[in-house]
């Protein structure tokens, strides 16, 4: 709870400041709604984890898994015990894990916190104004998205990095990929279970523990 009051602190008193010189350097005027966008995303900083959510629930989750364990290890450059210490498990089971998902650790990209958040931030910032395309004239469009490395590049020196345990990262896809599901058969958990492959019991029992919303009534 700290952390989340934290990190919208530092987005309303050091980051939005930002945003606004920007848009004033390249519009002239500042748009309330294109920032408070922008600060939503940046707010859901695991907005960009990878979820297959074409699959089913247990493939899904191994699959995302796997992609979450060789992004940590490319952010922590494959120092499994700094890796362990910041997902909460011991270094013997993230070297069980690199072994059951075949991640060769050496063959991987490696990516430095700091590379890693701006990256994010880019896509951010790039994500949000493609929605206002069609309100903007394509020349101011044009000159933002100039602005936009610079600015990411300032926003990731005072944004916060992302922190997720390997357990908040399972909870965390279960609720993105059960809500996605659920929403994609209307509500209907008998339906949702089938389709993704599991069984209704253990969908509703997930259901009321991540505390996810529901149209009731279609069951």
């Amino acid at each position: 709870m700290k952390s989340a009051k934290n990190l919208e602190e530092t987005i309303k008193d050091k980051v939005q400041p930002l945003l606004e010189k920007s848009m004033e350097k390249s519009w002239g005027l500042t748009i309330p709604k294109l920032e408070l966008d922008l600060s939503d995303r940046l707010k859901n900083q695991h907005s960009d984890l990878y979820i297959p959510f074409e699959l089913d629930f247990e493939p899904a989750k191994h699959k995302f898994k796997k992609e979450f364990l060789q992004r940590e290890l490319r952010r922590h450059l494959g120092n499994v015990s700094q890796l362990a210490k910041f997902l909460g498990i011991d270094r013997r089971s993230i070297h069980r894990a690199i072994k059951e998902f075949k991640i060769k650790v050496d063959r991987l990209k490696f990516q430095p916190p700091e590379e890693f958040q701006e990256e994010f931030i880019d896509k951010a910032i790039r994500s949000t104004l493609s929605e206002y395309k069609k309100i903007i004239t394509p020349e101011k469009m044009e000159q933002m998205y100039q602005e936009v490395p610079s600015l990411s590049r300032n926003i990731a020196k005072v944004l916060p990095p992302p922190e997720m345990t390997w357990k908040e990262a399972e909870q965390e896809f279960e609720r993105q990929f059960l809500s996605h599901a659920l929403e994609e058969n209307l509500g209907r958990v008998s339906d949702t279970a089938h389709k993704i492959g599991i069984r209704a019991e253990t969908l509703h029992r997930k259901i009321k523990k991540l505390k996810l919303r529901v149209v009731r009534g279609q069951d």
